[in-house]
């Protein structure tokens, strides 16, 4: 059974970060609501569990809980933060508001010998960020860090339980990975067996046995996702896997002869079907983007359907739902609410006739491309920015039509051109245009002009996630605008996004 490593997520805006630290170290993690059970985490077998920080109060009613079981299974636990101060309470110790409250930058000195420790200088720079402290340990517990402000960790080693105040996730606590993999390693005792050569064993035994002598069709977006999803179920069932690379007229320019012509260089079986009118026709007039999701996601389910009648018989469709993609479209925080639907998982029938397989479900977006490259994709490839499956639709904002979609796509060209043109395109995770519901007055010639206005996003991140805006030279900001107000009849006005992930999203809708 694949090592894990369980993440319960008090609503910190660092539980994802955890969980690419921990793979990072080649450990497999997983990351559950606070609400888990111990009997469900224990039913996972997992070498250890960590408690997330959060942003709420542990004395506070109706602040998030875990069960008091999950600290009598025997298995490591390691609070960050609000975790730490959680495993205190519940242990008996005590957590009062701080008289001052402690973020940023901090030294911890270590006080004692610990684990966790282990090969750190007794004095390092940490990330603090909490309002309450520990004034009192539990029975048990000893305290092995300190910080100017408040007890900086703390431990009892004949249970395995361990509380860290500062996070180790972040880069502005050096040692951080260190002290994680102290304790993925030293504490768990895990063997660092998560790699992508090793993910692609245990995945094409395990589609082998699911999909069994039966067929399978992949939606192909001609993104990185769907094709690394459909060359993994190839690499399994062979020929029986067919991929369908639909043209529902949301594509950018060129895109679906393109990509068709990359695909049948990687021997894939894939068939293109020309459906851009059967996607138009019910995205006429609706603004919603929630209902731009589920109309398209139906669309895709429907021709997949007319498709594998015509093949023969065919079980199951295979997606390139990422793990983002599910932790943005379910609640793993319990109350929280969910960002979006995305178009994997958010706009599929509940009734469809396939099912569904999803073999990249437990992956971030890097580790798609590391897979992708193990696969034997091209590096260009596996570079290309991610395209979102609902496709021009969430990048027009208001109803969809055949000319809104032209003006989008030159625009949008254009902006692909000019940052490959100055060498940015791999420092870049997106770069594209989006359509305004708006027009503006111009002048063009001497004449006054009522025309759409595009905005121009260009962001960088890790695994979308959390994103930051990139301030691209002024030299091809200029470019761009320039060219787009020439060259596109229509639109007379460009504007910047300067709006980080959070509290925007990287797409518009």
């Amino acid at each position: 059974m694949r090592e894990s490593i369980v993440i319960l997520d008090f609503g910190s805006q660092y539980t994802q970060l955890i969980a690419r630290r921990v793979r990072e170290s080649n450990v497999y993690s997983e990351i559950l609501p606070f609400s888990t059970t111990a009997e469900e985490i224990r039913a996972r077998q997992p070498r250890g569990i960590i408690l997330s920080g959060g942003p709420d109060s542990v004395s506070r009613p109706g602040s998030p809980q875990c069960e008091d079981g999950i600290f009598q299974l025997r298995v490591p636990v390691l609070g960050i933060c609000y975790g730490m101060q959680l495993m205190a309470q519940r242990m008996g110790g005590e957590v009062v508001p701080s008289r001052t409250r402690e973020y940023g930058r901090a030294q911890l000195e270590v006080l004692e010998d610990s684990r966790l420790f282990s090969a750190l200088p007794r004095t390092t720079q940490v990330w603090m960020s909490h309002g309450d402290t520990i004034v009192r340990l539990p029975q048990g517990f000893r305290a092995t860090g300190q910080t100017p402000q408040a007890l900086g960790a703390m431990e009892c080693a004949e249970r395995s339980l361990f509380g860290l105040q500062f996070h180790p996730e972040v880069v502005h606590t050096p040692e951080g990975a260190k002290i994680l993999k102290n304790f993925l390693y030293d504490v768990c005792g895990c063997q660092g067996t998560w790699t992508m050569h090793s993910f692609i064993e245990e995945s094409v035994a395990s589609l082998r046995t699911r999909l069994g002598s039966g067929h399978a069709l992949c939606g192909i977006s001609g993104g990185i996702d769907s094709a690394v999803a459909a060359l993994l179920v190839q690499r399994a069932i062979g020929d029986r896997l067919h991929g369908i690379f639909v043209d529902n007229g949301l594509l950018r320019q060129y895109e679906f002869q393109e990509v068709m012509r990359t695909l049948r260089r990687l021997n894939l079986n894939v068939l293109g079907v020309d459906a851009s009118a059967r996607f138009l026709e019910p995205l006429r007039d609706v603004e919603d983007p929630e209902q731009k999701r589920k109309i398209i996601g139906r669309v895709f389910v429907e021709v997949f359907e007319e498709e594998a009648s015509r093949l023969g018989p065919v079980d199951f469709l295979v997606q390139g739902t990422l793990y983002p993609d599910v932790i943005e479209s379910v609640s793993v925080k319990g109350p929280s609410a969910v960002i979006k639907s995305h178009h994997n998982v958010g706009g599929l029938p509940e009734k469809m006739r396939l099912k569904l397989i999803e073999p990249l479900r437990e992956l971030f977006k890097d580790e798609v491309r590391r897979l992708g490259l193990e696969l034997g994709l091209e590096e260009d490839f596996v570079r290309r920015h991610p395209f979102p499956g609902p496709g021009l639709a969430v990048r027009i904002l208001g109803p969809v039509s055949p000319g809104r979609l032209d003006l989008l796509r030159r625009a949008d060209t254009i902006v692909q051109e000019e940052v490959r043109a100055a060498g940015l395109y791999n420092d870049l995770w997106q770069a594209f245009a989006v359509l305004l519901p708006i027009k503006s007055v111009g002048v063009m010639g001497d004449e006054r002009t009522y025309e759409h206005v595009t905005a121009v996003r260009a962001v960088t991140s890790q695994d979308g996630m959390t994103a930051d805006w990139v301030p691209l030279p002024y030299d091809v900001l200029v470019r761009i605008s320039n060219r787009i107000v020439n060259e596109v009849k229509g639109i007379n006005r460009v504007v910047y996004d300067i709006s980080s992930k959070p509290p925007s999203t990287i797409e518009w809708e």
